[in-house]
């Protein structure tokens, strides 16, 4: 067989072998990107979760600063505004250094979520964070960044409680320590997917443990051990002005959307109908408050209506995706009258001075807010129903659960931090500055002139 003519042989064989083999090639070439192609975030739930990422920060800083320093006498409004914006600012340092592994760093222990993620180890611009819908993802970024507003405010929460008479570096230091010890372990347990009470399948849509409980404890046991201030139960301690404290609340109903809507991490149905449930609880606790204060004090007043739209939002949000329309305004209609009993009854009987409410309304509409969501989570009710095989009574025992752990462990940790506070820099301020006012004791300066 001559040279030109094996050649050609060959030639022809190797076009039949490309022919033959072609869509074998092909398909091996279409299969092995699909296989290895990691799920892009989309743009539309990007934008949502940026936008609910500031709006609660909107909360924090000017929200529940001006919300706070309403209700503090005028020498106390700058002590107040202080503390909120430096508190959120200290922690969100502290979020990028540790707190975001310790809460979401991935580790399997069900109480602690590791090391593996401290100043933001492997967090790129090009990492992904999970959703709640298979396939889709969030820039690993803006779940950091939006978790990071929750760590921020809720301390912040806190010193509502004893506000007029803490110190400053008191304030500070306090909410470093709780943070640490109490916030990032409750975030890790209820909402990492490692988690011990995620694991129990706890319903926690947006923070009634993890922010309400875990605050209006910790601010109940702060106003218990730091004292009430001078004159309490004597001196005049009204709120100096209704007006901020208006201004505030209704900022805070403003970025409280951010807060539940975008705990759905996606723009999908769940974050309408956090939306919805969002507008609905709260309108209903601000009907449900007035008429309570219209029938046992003859008059409805500001300070009420905006308690009650506080106490709404609070009770609503670890409900928001899950429980439907008609339930979040049940719940709203329950948890001012519930709630006002705590600070109009409860707070006199004891006689604890929780300056600002923080645990009769957060701390009470929290823990109504958290049992409430495991029974109108039921699709009977309107909710979106149970996982799995489980019941409204086992739903509302695994709630149950989740509420008192969470009671025990900021209330047990809280009583201690603020012991370690105390010896390390004290709580109180001396009796003269109290007098005085800390706007100008503690920071030189004073929020009004004459």
């Amino acid at each position: 067989m001559s040279a030109t003519r094996l050649s050609t042989l060959l030639s022809r064989a190797a076009i039949a072998a490309s022919a033959v083999m072609a869509p074998v090639v092909a398909f091996a070439q279409e299969a092995a990107p699909a296989a290895a192609a990691a799920p892009v975030p989309d743009k539309g739930d990007s934008a949502f979760m940026f936008l609910s990422t500031i709006l609660v920060l909107f909360m924090a800083v000017p929200g529940l600063g001006l919300f706070y320093g309403g209700l503090v006498r005028a020498k106390n409004m700058l002590s107040v505004l202080m503390q909120c914006t430096v508190i959120a600012a200290a922690v969100m340092i502290a979020w990028v250094v540790y707190g975001y592994s310790f809460a979401f760093g991935g580790g399997a222990n069900p109480f602690f979520g590791g090391f593996a993620k401290m100043f933001l180890a492997g967090v790129t611009k090009d990492t992904t964070a999970a959703t709640f819908s298979q396939g889709v993802v969030i820039p690993e970024y803006l779940f950091m960044l939006f978790q990071m507003t929750f760590a921020a405010i809720t301390p912040a929460l806190i010193i509502g409680a004893f506000a007029e008479r803490i110190k400053f570096s008191a304030s500070i230091l306090f909410a470093l320590l709780w943070v640490t010890v109490v916030y990032f372990p409750i975030a890790h347990m209820v909402w990492d997917a490692n988690g011990y009470l995620f694991g129990k399948g706890a319903l926690d849509f947006a923070g009634g443990t993890v922010v309400h409980i875990n605050a209006g404890v910790a601010g109940l046991i702060g106003a218990i051990m730091v004292g009430k201030r001078i004159g309490f139960g004597k001196d005049m301690m009204a709120p100096h002005s209704m007006t901020l404290t208006y201004v505030g609340a209704a900022m805070l109903w403003f970025g409280w959307f951010g807060f539940n809507a975008g705990s759905n991490l996606e723009a999908g149905g769940g974050a309408w109908l956090a939306t919805v449930n969002t507008f609905l609880a709260t309108a209903a606790a601000i009907l449900s408050w007035s008429a309570v204060e219209a029938l046992t004090r003859g008059k409805a007043s500001m300070l009420g209506a905006a308690s009650g739209m506080i106490a709404g939002l609070v009770a609503v949000t670890p409900a928001a995706g899950i429980v439907g329309p008609m339930g979040a305004i049940v719940m709203g209609l329950i948890v001012s009258p519930l709630c006002y009993f705590f600070v109009s009854v409860v707070k006199n009987k004891f006689g604890y001075d929780d300056t600002a409410d923080v645990f009769g309304v957060h701390g009470v509409g929290g823990i109504f807010g958290a049992l409430a969501t495991g029974i109108f989570a039921s699709a009977s009710l309107g909710g979106i129903g149970y996982a799995g095989e489980q019941t409204m009574g086992g739903q509302l025992w695994v709630q149950i659960e989740a509420v008192v752990i969470t009671i025990l462990w900021t209330g047990i940790g809280s009583a201690i931090l603020y012991k370690i506070v105390d010896l390390i820099v004290g709580l109180r301020v001396p009796v003269e500055a109290e007098r005085e006012g800390l706007d100008l004791a503690s920071h030189g300066e004073a929020a009004y002139h004459n």
